[in-house]
């Protein structure tokens, strides 16, 4: 789904030699989360198959690295696109919030990069935390031990779901905030509404962003609850239930993503045309 978007999203570049601001930010959370998702499943694979193949210096660090770096950054640039929702589409009278909307184009590139930084430190802390973790733990592995040397690295790496729980703090509270602003927007606009057919525009704009950005904080919500419930469930080796927690947790990705396809007139109208293609190939089979 993620490697869609960045498909339809790089051919349109190439084609118009630039993008705007809604397809950047677009472009930047779908290759996140691909690789994101690429390198859980590296790790996952790993820990589960080969473990003394990721269990090795550089190895295990890089992995780590990755996977935090992509997935904080696929959480932030989210909170980017829920704020630029907002802002484009929101009508406030205020003048600071006037300046946001004029500017906020040239502030995209800033807020992508920022998201990106932080990520970048998160990602640092966690290949810290990664590398000190396998240094403590090398006698277990001369003593050809691997299997209670994973199960020791998952207990130490306690520490690591707090870096996740701020990375998904601080974009829950941006998509929070954006959503109570575009929804008081929606409910000052419909009150001032007129039977006209730009009124009836806005309300639309209104409605889809809050559909896209309500789905998100829904998903949001669960997505820390299942957070949580995997951090509890690998402190008590209840083992089914981690496996569902990161089931979702690894879904989540994906199904937001294609969410953001039927929110994006041009996204959703390339899906269904190659749909309708392979339909009419099966057919005609």
């Amino acid at each position: 789904i993620n490697a869609f978007i960045l498909c339809v999203l790089c051919i349109g570049w190439v084609k118009k030699k630039t993008l705007n601001s809604n397809e950047k930010i677009l472009l930047l959370l779908a290759c996140s989360r691909f690789w994101y998702l690429c390198f859980s499943w590296v790790y996952c694979s790993l820990s589960i198959t080969y473990p003394n193949y990721l269990y090795v210096q550089l190895t295990f660090q890089l992995t780590v690295f990755f996977q935090s770096f992509f997935n904080c950054s696929n959480l932030w640039v989210s909170a980017c696109l829920c704020v630029f929702y907002c802002i484009k589409i929101a009508n406030f009278r205020k003048r600071f919030f006037i300046y946001l909307k004029v500017k906020i184009d040239r502030m995209v590139p800033c807020l992508l990069l920022a998201s990106l930084l932080s990520a970048l430190a998160i990602g640092i802390i966690a290949y810290d935390m990664a590398d000190t973790k396998l240094r403590n733990n090398h006698n277990s592995t001369r003593q050809g031990i691997l299997s209670k040397l994973s199960d020791k690295m998952d207990e130490n790496f306690f520490q690591l779901y707090f870096i996740y729980v701020f990375g998904f703090v601080s974009s829950f509270t941006a998509v929070m905030c954006s959503a109570l602003l575009l929804l008081f927007s929606l409910w000052r606009h419909k009150c001032k509404m007129q039977a006209n057919s730009m009124n009836s525009l806005s309300m639309d704009a209104h409605i889809k962003a809050m559909k896209s950005i309500l789905s998100f904080l829904l998903m949001y919500s669960i997505n820390f609850l299942f957070l949580m419930l995997s951090l509890i469930s690998s402190k008590k080796e209840e083992d089914y239930k981690a496996f569902i927690s990161l089931l979702f947790l690894y879904a989540f990705p994906g199904v937001h993503s294609l969410i953001l396809i039927f929110s994006n007139p041009r996204l959703e109208k390339t899906l269904l045309r190659i749909l309708s293609c392979f339909k009419c190939k099966v057919c005609m089979r």
